[in-house]
């Protein structure tokens, strides 16, 4: 995957420069989507809404990348100890029911996918040439070996894309 025709992230346009300061970046703008709301709107009845079926509410998709921040944290280091790990699968749906995204704290949330963001992108800063170019074998979207750029690459392109999904979320809560 090169680029998401859907949010139109191309993963060329994230170097080993570019990544920690985007991670930090897009873990800061999911704090107002989860904060701030019009006078008289029950914000976390919103943010806890499913307006469209089959699709996570905006609460549940900010927990969803708090947890990829944390899971590629700990790939990332894997990668740095064993010779091309295979990473097992995060567990996405079962994280929804399991750790009861819905019904977390919404500042609790917001903070926590901001230090997350933090946490891993001061483990890619401190990278080596070298440890980029590390590999590890990756589930999505089809197994293959992937470089540590990759996996930043594909965690900025999984916060891009997220915050899109929350955006559209609130949106059709509030029915826009």
């Amino acid at each position: 995957m090169h680029r998401c025709d859907e949010c139109r992230f191309e993963y060329a346009s994230e170097d080993e420069a570019s990544i920690p300061d985007r991670l930090r970046t897009l873990g800061r703008r999911y704090q107002a989507p989860l904060s701030r709301f019009l006078p008289g709107e029950d914000g976390p009845g919103l943010l806890r809404s499913h307006p469209a079926d089959g699709a996570w509410s905006a609460l549940e998709y900010a927990c969803h990348v708090r947890d990829v921040f944390e899971v590629q944290r700990q790939r990332l280091e894997q990668t740095l100890v064993q010779d091309q790990p295979a990473y097992g699968p995060m567990g996405r749906e079962e994280r929804v029911v399991d750790l009861a995204y819905n019904e977390q704290p919404p500042a609790e949330v917001a903070q926590a996918v901001a230090a997350n963001a933090e946490a891993l992108a001061a483990s890619f800063e401190g990278l080596t040439a070298e440890q980029w170019a590390r590999t590890g074998i990756y589930g999505f979207p089809e197994r293959a070996e992937r470089s540590l750029l990759w996996l930043g690459q594909h965690t900025v392109h999984e916060a891009h894309h997220h915050l899109l999904d929350l955006g559209r979320t609130m949106r059709s809560a509030r029915g826009r």
